[in-house]
């Protein structure tokens, strides 16, 4: 039977690694993103971009999550909440981060994923199926001028973990992917050079362990997690 997965902010970085690896295993994917022109061009470069919903949108959006909540059918094997926003950059201190940058940092990372779990509950349900929310290690270390990011983070994993415990019936994951050599992250230390840091594709392997494995829900750095056997 053909999986299906959801997966937010797949245009770029490990949202668009992740979609390609799981379209090359014949999965079904509902994916998207902000960028309209970046996301049809993620699609096409996908081995089997005929298998691919893509809606372009803001997750901070209701309506658009509910258009990716009604494209994904009568059942959902795995929800990717990976789209995130970092905020201002460059990155600074909490003294300075107005209000309603936080505010929206907190909708994109931590309201959008609880409020996609809510709308796709039913249909999780009847797959038994996964959520993978991507933390940070921002989440549980103070890093200056990662005070918003970190604490949307932080408040993203307490709620994975709460919904762990309300629906055992499910696997519900968060997920440090560690450092990776994404735009966000160039966004994040402008004019540094992040050639040294690990491409996305690389963080792939220990995330298909979350999708094949029979792990515990829980926080998991993917660090810690050995490649899952190809299936």
């Amino acid at each position: 039977m053909t999986r299906t997965a959801l997966i937010t902010g797949a245009s770029r970085g490990l949202g668009r690694a992740l979609a390609a690896a799981l379209n090359e295993r014949g999965w079904r994917l509902v994916v998207d993103g902000r960028d309209a022109d970046r996301l049809a061009a993620a699609v096409a470069a996908l081995p089997h971009p005929e298998d691919v919903i893509a809606i372009p949108g803001d997750v901070a959006d209701p309506d658009h999550r509910t258009a990716l909540a009604e494209a994904v059918g009568p059942t959902l094997d795995l929800l990717v909440n990976n789209a995130s926003d970092l905020g201002p950059s460059p990155l600074p201190p909490l003294a300075r981060l107005q209000p309603e940058q936080l505010q929206r940092i907190l909708a994109v990372n931590t309201v959008a994923p609880l409020a996609l779990v809510q709308l796709t509950l039913p249909e999780l349900a009847r797959a038994h199926g996964r959520v993978l929310d991507l933390s940070s290690d921002a989440a549980v270390e103070a890093y200056a001028g990662w005070g918003g990011y970190g604490a949307s983070k932080a408040a993203l994993d307490q709620l994975s973990a709460v919904l762990a415990v309300e629906h055992p019936d499910l696997r519900i994951y968060a997920v440090d992917p560690g450092d990776m050599n994404t735009a966000m992250h160039q966004a994040a230390e402008p004019g540094e050079d992040l050639s040294g840091l690990p491409a996305p594709e690389s963080v792939v392997p220990a995330l298909l362990r979350l999708v094949d494995d029979d792990l515990p829900s829980g926080r998991y750095r993917a660090a810690d997690l050995e490649p899952a056997v190809a299936r």
